[in-house]
C-alpha cells in the first residue's frame, strides 16, 4: 500500500529514532545500516527535511536528525511528502461515487480510509520503533521443558 520511497523513509526515521544518542547521523551510515541504496536515500531525505521532518547539517561531523521528539512525529509527518493521503477515489474506479452518489462499497471504503487516517495521525515515529521491544516484553516466555516436535501431526 505505501510506495517504495514510504518505506525507505520509515527505515531511515526509525533508525534515527533508535540512535538518537548519536546524531547526527550521515546519510551514508543510514544507508548502510538500515539497507538503503545511498543514491535514492539521499533524495528522501532530503525531501523529509524540507517538509519539516529531518534537519541536515553539513560536513565531516554532519548529518541528520530528527526536528521533533520522535514521540511528536506522526506518520503522517512523515509519509505525508510521498503519499497522497487526501485523495478519496473510489478503489472501484467509479468516477461519479461520492457521497451523494455512492458506490456499493462507498460506506465501507470511507470507513477503512478513516481508520487508516486515524492511525497515521495518531501513531509516532517512537511508538512504531520500539512496538517490537515492547511487543516481546509483555509475551510470556516460552517454555523450555520437553521436546519440540519436528514433524507435524496428523
Amino acid at each position: 500500500m505505501l510506495t517504495r520511497t514510504s518505506h525507505y523513509a520509515l527505515r531511515a526515521l526509525i533508525f534515527l529514532t533508535k540512535n538518537e544518542a548519536d546524531w547526527p547521523i550521515p546519510g551514508a551510515r543510514i544507508a548502510r545500516d538500515a539497507g538503503i541504496p545511498v543514491k535514492y536515500l539521499s533524495k528522501v531525505l532530503g525531501d523529509l527535511v524540507r517538509s519539516g521532518v529531518l534537519e541536515g547539517s553539513p560536513g565531516r561531523t554532519g548529518g541528520f536528525r530528527l526536528r521533533r521528539p520522535a514521540a511528536r512525529t506522526m506518520l503522517i509527518d512523515v509519509l505525508a511528502p510521498f503519499e497522497h493521503f487526501n485523495r478519496r477515489d473510489c478503489p472501484f474506479d467509479n468516477r461519479r461515487c461520492s457521497d451523494k452518489n455512492p458506490c456499493g462499497a462507498h460506506s465501507a471504503w470511507k470507513q477503512v480510509l478513516a481508520v487508516r487516517q486515524n492511525f497515521l495521525c495518531g501513531t509516532s515515529l517512537h511508538d512504531i520503533a520500539f512496538a517490537a521491544r515492547n511487543a516481546l516484553a509483555i509475551q510470556p516466555p516460552r517454555p523450555t521443558r520437553g521436546r519440540r516436535r519436528t514433524t507435524a501431526r496428523k
